[in-house]
């Protein structure tokens, strides 16, 4: 970024670039006009549609999902009646490895960070009085992100909602859990297969759904800066689109279901910079890279949460207020859904008050300032436009270095996403530890004291209620019509990748075996006898 003269940085972008202190028109390139564009148009920089939030705001969500499918459900209805438009599901930790909730594997772990689902009566519980043709369901599950969303149409099935009608993303980017998180189940090459099969068969019979939200929240929240955070992601989006067109999938059939995740952190300038960025790399991506005639198929639309990782335990009530600058720096930057995080989370689940005051922060945003009366408010803004050509530039950098690796799975293979970002983790930590990066409350301004905090806990029983549950299910069901289901899975798996059809396509047998009451972990486990899983490489 270029200097004024007289004029020092005042200090250095998360991405690494230097902030000059007074921006003026010689630190934005050449060819503004061209890099903007108008709002809904190519290249997309100042939002995916024209209007944006001046005709309806962002979709408000709030990410629910604890303890038993009951308790889920009466949360998502209390947020529902706060306002909330949209839902977004967390899944404990056995769902999200794919295992039921009575193995040894699970133990300790049921409820815990989610809820915890094992088969379709669990899903109709979770469900239950929620009309699905009026809500649209984001969930976060990525393995068995195939199982989920099968579970979630049978659902709608037995309300009478034809699969036309329901509009959600079920997460389903399993190459970040490689790079940042670990709930993987399969090797890549496998995992790649299930995502184009659920590009395809969602194409056929739920036309409205988002196939995939491809994220760099995890990545970001493992210690990603901003340019590695949408650099690594939209690199992950390159081989997704690879892997759907080897499948014999035409781009522009599939690309306008592709949605992305992002986070959005306290540095407000910055992470606008990012989100604009990122909608531009996209746009050219596909167009030129993959040849997208359709501009919906250019179009980078992104759910943003706030920075679960800079929350923090030390006075908690002061997350409101970074919660809150997040939330701005998602609207600012053309968020097309939002969740705002309870300011307790750092502690605990969040209390039922925290989260109906995290809805409240958006319904403020939305309705008692004036960001829904303008499109791209920052358009034109010295610092921002010169903000968004550097991190562009660190962030192409990126992409350019995963595709000399031989693009994002050679790359993962390699270890390289992932140390680039544990490099800028532990960057990050010095920087707190020294006090050159200050935290509110943690390395400044503390208390000798903290005020003391009762946490809602999980039901000690849950997992006992859980396995009996399984019980009875095992019992009334046909166990003639599961076996079939399942050996039917177990041959499509088995047949070579990349044929087209939906004979060739595992979600159809999988959905047979769910509907006929075949579990989470007996599904997941017929893919693994099939497929195998996948062992990190020790080098790294």
């Amino acid at each position: 970024m270029a200097q004024r003269a007289g004029s020092e940085p005042s200090r250095r972008g998360e991405s690494g670039f230097d902030i000059p202190t007074v921006p003026g028109p010689e630190d934005v390139a050449p060819g503004l006009e061209e890099r903007l564009g108008e709002p809904g148009e190519y290249p997309f920089t100042r939002g995916v549609y024209r209007s944006m939030y001046t005709e309806r705001p962002w979709t408000m969500r709030q990410y629910a999902g604890f303890g038993t499918a009951t308790e889920s459900n009466r949360r998502y209805h209390q947020l529902i009646e706060a306002g909330t438009t949209g839902l977004s599901v967390a899944f404990d930790l056995p769902t999200q490895m794919g295992f039921d909730s009575d193995v040894a594997v699970a133990a300790g772990e049921v409820g815990k960070v989610g809820v915890a689902i094992d088969s379709v009566d669990d899903m109709c519980t979770l469900f239950d009085g929620i009309p699905l043709d009026q809500v649209s369901t984001s969930m976060t599950i990525n393995a068995p992100a195939s199982v989920l969303l099968l579970l979630y149409q049978l659902v709608a099935d037995g309300q009478g909602v034809p699969g036309e009608k329901l509009t959600g993303t079920v997460q389903n980017d399993v190459l970040k859990e490689y790079i940042a998180r670990g709930t993987y189940i399969y090797p890549p090459v496998e995992s790649l297969r299930l995502t184009s099969d659920i590009f395809g068969y969602c194409a056929a019979e739920l036309p409205r759904f988002n196939t995939i939200s491809i994220s760099g929240y995890h990545m970001a929240e493992a210690g990603a800066n901003p340019a590695q955070e949408i650099g690594f992601t939209l690199a992950n989006g390159m081989e997704y689109v690879r892997a759907a067109l080897a499948a014999g999938l035409a781009v522009d059939d599939f690309a306008p279901r592709l949605s992305f995740f992002f986070v959005a952190r306290t540095t407000l300038l910055e992470e606008v910079a990012k989100f604009r960025a990122a909608r531009r790399i996209w746009a050219r991506l596909m167009r030129e890279e993959f040849g997208a005639r359709n501009p919906k198929s250019m179009m980078l639309r992104f759910h943003t949460q706030t920075a679960g990782v800079q929350l923090t335990a030390q006075q908690p009530e002061v997350n409101i207020i970074r919660v809150t600058t997040q939330a701005l720096a998602a609207v600012l930057g053309g968020t097309q859904s939002l969740h705002t995080n309870s300011f307790d989370e750092a502690i605990s689940l969040p209390s039922e008050k925290a989260a109906r005051l995290a809805v409240r922060t958006q319904q403020v945003l939305a309705y008692e300032t004036d960001l829904t009366a303008t499109v791209d408010p920052f358009a034109g803004s010295y610092a921002v436009e010169a903000m968004t050509d550097e991190v562009e530039r660190v962030a192409l950098e990126l992409i350019e270095a995963v595709e000399k690796r031989g693009g994002a799975v050679a790359a993962i293979e390699q270890g390289f996403q992932k140390t680039e970002i544990e490099k800028t983790a532990y960057g990050t930590a010095r920087e707190i530890e020294d006090g050159e990066r200050v935290v509110v409350g943690v390395n400044r301004y503390r208390l000798d004291t903290e005020e003391p905090y009762d946490p809602p806990r999980p039901n000690p029983e849950l997992e006992r209620e859980q396995a009996q549950r399984l019980d009875r299910l095992r019992a009334e069901r046909s166990s003639t019509e599961v076996n079939g289901a399942m050996d039917e899975l177990r041959r499509v798996a088995s047949a070579p990748a990349g044929r087209p059809g939906p004979e060739h396509n595992v979600l159809y047998p999988m959905r047979r075996a769910l509907a006929a009451r075949a579990t989470v972990g007996e599904v997941c486990g017929a893919l693994r006898e099939v497929w195998g899983v996948y062992l990190p490489n020790d080098a790294f």
